[in-house]
């Protein structure tokens, strides 16, 4: 008896040791991966502590029998770091979750040691390296999912034992090889993503065995090849993702049979031929058809009984045969009032278009450009009121354009362009006032272009090139200052002069007035409009000299002045345009030397035939040599010259004086220093040309800004200056404290200062500027609001506020003493030529040591604008980081929504702030958003468009962590805002979610219309 007892009391203890060895096993484990935790955000890891058992940690779930961990879920933590390779001792762990952090490092090889785990979900990471093969050893996986991260190489092929998988996902990695074939060996599978990888090769026989598959997608890769015939045994399939690969063959006649529940086929850019399979058309559940940009052939099926479908894409394709009979199908398609997106473009069809079309009124897209299409527009075409894009450019259309056009008020953009139309432009085309591109080239048109279109106040893009429009210029068309992209007028029948007005399009990039009834002299105003790359005015009746304004027009690449009457010399400046593809001053009347330097060394980029009077220049242009006659000077000169020298000399003298009476303080940015060359005030004049107003391009309280081209290191560079109102108070410790704040700085989305000037002007006055990087593309705030709808769509908003993030994230915590900016606002936002965004204006800017609670710059006790300061400021607090991203968070809703702070909508207690928070809690995140997002052709799939399918909607779910990230950074009292260094990986993420959302609705993209 006394034996029987101590043998159960030792069995007894043993288990007691055994769980509370694997108890703490698993406690230290959990504080490994504590330990390798960087940004904890949500203040998870502080409940990670010894006060509570570990099973009652946040993201803990333990077994009731043993306590140990089966469950470490820290998914949407916000968590940075590595994953510690103690996550492989918390051996009874059935589920690791850890998506949508910012992870980084490789996975663990420790993994492979979970034996029991079922779900491996590490998606939405930073993750490097290569899948590592132990991961086989944990045979009881259901669900992989690495997708979103970094990860490189092939899948292992240990990966074979892992049958027991249902789900697995690959996507938006840079995964390459083969896709596996011992895949077809796991026959629970039901879903598969490898979307945007550089997997290539085959699709595998072996899939035709998975039985429960109903989504297999690889879209974005470089698969290969024919689809095997035994995938078309997978008779469990609905989903079928596989665009811009390069598959080929054909789509069995039967497709619809071997599929019965399709409800996506989504198969564009790739290289399928044959017929479009008939059978399509008992596919009754399927809501995505998209076979664009491929190679099939023939008539287009009826699909009268696809009532579900949603989005309908044949662009591209070798279809039809010009026939009347070849837009039969487009009436089959009347029972599918769903339709989001038509597209049939890119083909051979011939017909009239249907009226039944016109009823599709929910209908934002649709394209039938490029075909054999005649007849009239049908004037039913109003009934389409929901479109956005309407492209039926470059077909045999003839008539009018009608009326009812101007009822489509949500129209962005149009194409009717490559047509016969004629008659004159219709009046209503005003009453589109969301238009953001017009198309109506090559065409009959005639008349005048009614004045009506100044309602289109966001047209980036205007060509009516190639008509028989005529009359006068109009002068409003350049009130248009939202015209950025191109204008082109070019090859009709319009008379005199070129309107001074011309100049009001400082930001336009393209125009084009060739080939008209031109005359009069080129307008002193054109040269304002700095932001021109183009400018053709060829075959016109133009007269007198260039103006000298064109020295302004610094970015040009192409300038036409060919078949004109003009006279005069060749401007030499000319020669200094750096961007020049192409000057053609051909077949006028200008005389004298041609110009030997810059451009005008390069006779293939230069056409001077036919002006006869010109001579000299470099030989390859075959100019007869330039006559020297030597002139003798009159005896009155040889009194004047001596006079004029000791003139001089006094002057000389004088100046010497000024200087030597004024000791200056230097408050250059560390002007010895190699990388600041030094810049003089004589400089900068001759680059500005006496700081001329043709120059200016902007102007604060405390400074004006020239745009000049100024020679640093001996290499011409564009450049920025800021010259200092010092007659205005405090300008001149604004220049101290902007000098201070920037020599000591260094980042890539901070406006970098090249050098400075602190001297004395021609009159003995104090002079002092900063001399910046050009920014081409202006301030944000001339984006935003001074030209309204210019267009900047989503993710070009997005990435302005990641680069804003990271230099506010740099000058408050990694460029040494804490910097206060004390005034973000969209106005001090400079972008460059790929919109990459520069914080500038740091004449506000302050240091606060940590040994001191004040400042170490002072500016005047001004803490930043009105609308952007924080609240606390108004009651004399001190600044802080956090009065910084309060201004921040106004911007970012102010750059979404596209209203400013200061709007009058906000009043009687009304504020941006509170108006964004109250549109979240309505569901109302779209209403509030700028229009031009929308509307604004977009790198990825970023349209409004596609936000109105279920499935290809990231856009409205980004928009609103974007409101939420504003509304925490604007919150009223400084405690409730959030970090900086958080804000920006919060904003990293959305990118990441967003842009991964784009891809895998790839059927939205522009080019499938």
């Amino acid at each position: 008896m006394n034996k029987t007892l101590i043998l159960s009391c030792t069995f007894v203890f043993f288990i007691f040791s055994s769980v509370s060895s694997g108890n703490e096993t698993d406690h230290l484990a959990l504080l490994a991966v504590k330990k390798h935790i960087k940004s904890d955000p949500y203040k998870i890891m502080p409940s990670w502590n010894d006060s509570t058992h570990f099973c009652n940690w946040i993201g803990i779930i333990c077994g009731s029998r043993h306590q140990r961990v089966v469950t470490l879920n820290l998914w949407s933590g916000g968590f940075s770091g590595s994953i510690s390779p103690a996550i492989g001792n918390l051996s009874f762990l059935r589920e690791l979750l850890l998506h949508n952090n910012s992870f980084t490092g490789n996975i663990p090889q420790e993994v492979g040691k979970l034996s029991r785990l079922t779900r491996l979900g590490l998606s939405n990471n930073s993750l490097s390296g290569e899948i590592p093969s132990n991961i086989s050893h944990c045979r009881n996986l259901i669900e992989l999912d690495l997708s979103a991260n970094n990860l490189v190489g092939f899948i292992p092929n240990e990966l074979e034992s892992l049958t027991k998988l249902q789900h697995i996902n690959f996507h938006s990695n840079e995964l390459t090889g083969e896709i596996p074939k011992f895949i077809g060996n796991f026959t629970s599978l039901a879903f598969i993503s490898g979307l945007g990888n550089n997997f290539y090769g085959n699709i595998p026989e072996t899939l035709g065995k998975l039985s429960k598959l109903w989504f297999f997608g690889f879209a974005m890769n470089n698969l290969s090849g024919v689809l095997p015939p035994s995938f078309f045994n997978i008779s469990s399939l609905t989903n079928i993702d596989l665009p811009d690969n390069r598959i080929s063959g054909s789509l069995p006649s039967d497709i619809a049979q071997r599929f019965p529940g399709l409800i996506f086929l989504n198969l564009p850019i790739n290289k399928l031929s044959g017929p479009i399979p008939i059978s399509l058309s008992n596919a009754t559940n399927l809501e995505h058809l998209a076979l664009n940009e491929n190679a099939f052939t023939g008539n287009v099926p009826s699909f009268s009984r696809l009532r579900r479908l949603r989005n309908f894409a044949v662009n591209v394709n070798q279809l039809g045969n010009g026939r009347s009979d070849n837009l039969d199908f487009v009436s089959s398609l009347a029972n599918c009032t769903n339709l989001r997106w038509l597209g049939f473009g890119g083909n051979n069809l011939g017909g009239v278009l249907p009226k039944s079309m016109f009823n599709f009124t929910l209908l934002t897209a649709l394209t039938v450009g490029g075909n054999l299409i005649s007849g009239d527009i049908p004037s039913e075409i109003g009934q389409l009121v929901n479109v956005r894009r309407l492209f039926l450019f470059s077909n045999r259309f003839t008539g009018r354009i009608p009326d009812s056009i101007g009822n489509l008020g949500n129209l962005g953009a149009m194409g009717l362009n490559g047509n016969l139309l004629s008659g004159s432009i219709p009046s209503s085309l005003g009453n589109l006032t969301l238009l953001s591109e017009l198309y109506l080239q090559r065409n009959k048109l005639e008349g005048t272009v009614p004045s009506s279109l100044s309602n289109c106040t966001g047209l980036q893009t205007l060509d009516l090139s190639r008509n028989n429009l005529s009359g006068d210029i109009p002068k409003w068309i350049f009130s248009l200052s939202s015209l950025t992209i191109s204008l082109d007028l070019s090859d009709n029948r319009f008379s005199g002069s070129i309107p001074t007005e011309v100049g009001a399009l400082k930001n336009l990039g393209s125009l084009d007035l060739s080939r008209n009834m031109i005359s009069g002299v080129i307008p002193v105003s054109l040269g304002t409009c700095t932001s021109l790359v183009a400018l053709y005015m060829a075959g016109n009746a133009i007269e007198g000299e260039i103006p000298t304004s064109f020295r302004s027009l610094r970015g040009l690449e192409v300038l036409d002045l060919s078949g004109n009457n003009l006279t005069g010399r060749t401007p030499e400046y000319l020669g200094d345009f750096l961007f020049f593809r192409r000057l053609n001053l051909s077949l006028n009347g200008f005389d004298g030397k041609l110009p030997e330097l810059g451009a005008f060394k390069n006779v293939s980029i230069v056409s001077v035939y036919g002006n006869r009077k010109l001579c000299g220049g470099s030989p390859e242009f075959q100019l007869p040599k330039c006559s020297s006659t030597k002139k003798q000077f009159p005896n009155s000169l040889l009194i004047i010259v001596p006079i004029f020298g000791v003139v001089f000399v006094v002057i000389l003298a004088v100046i010497c004086c000024l200087v030597c009476k004024r000791k200056k303080v230097s408050a250059e940015i560390s002007s010895e220093d190699e990388n600041f060359p030094r810049v003089s005030y004589q400089n900068l004049h001759e680059a500005t040309e006496g700081f001329s107003s043709v120059n200016l391009i902007g102007s604060g309280n405390f400074s004006s800004v020239f745009k000049a081209i100024l020679y640093l290191k001996t290499e011409p560079q564009v450049v920025a200056v800021k010259v200092l109102k010092l007659a205005v108070h405090g300008a001149d410790r604004s220049f101290i404290a902007e000098c201070e704040a920037l020599r000591s700085i260094r980042h890539r989305n901070l406006v970098k200062v090249l050098t400075s000037c602190s001297s004395l002007d021609f009159q003995g006055n104090d002079f002092k500027a900063l001399v910046y990087s050009y920014m081409v593309n202006g301030s944000l705030d001339d984006w935003l609001h001074q030209n309204r709808v210019v267009g900047l769509n989503f993710i070009q908003r997005l990435n302005i506020v990641i680069d804003l993030a990271g230099a506010l994230d740099y000058i408050h915590c990694q460029c040494g003493p804490l910097m206060i900016h004390c005034d973000i606002k969209p106005s001090n936002v400079l972008l460059d030529a790929d919109l990459v965004a520069h914080l500038g204006d740091f004449g506000l800017a302050r240091f606060v040591h940590p040994d001191s609670s004040t400042s170490h710059t002072s500016s005047l006790g001004i803490k930043g604008t009105i609308g952007y300061a924080a609240p606390e400021y108004g009651i004399g607090s001190k600044v802080s980081m956090y009065g910084d991203i309060y201004s921040f968070g106004i911007l970012i809703l102010e750059l979404f929504t596209g209203n400013r702070p200061t709007d009058e909508t906000f009043s009687n207690g009304i504020s941006l702030h509170g108006f964004v928070k109250t549109a979240i809690r309505d569901d109302q995140v779209m209403e509030i958003t700028d229009l031009v997002l929308f509307e604004t052709r977009q790198d990825e799939n970023t349209s409004k468009d596609a936000c109105d399918g279920e499935m290809y909607g990231p856009i409205k779910d980004c928009l609103t962590s974007m409101y939420q990230i504003g509304i925490a950074c604007s919150s009223e009292l400084p405690r409730d805002r959030i970090d900086m260094s958080y804000v920006l990986d919060q904003l990293k993420f959305v990118k990441k979610t967003f842009l991964e959302g784009s891809k895998s609705s790839s059927f939205a993209s522009q080019k499938n219309f």
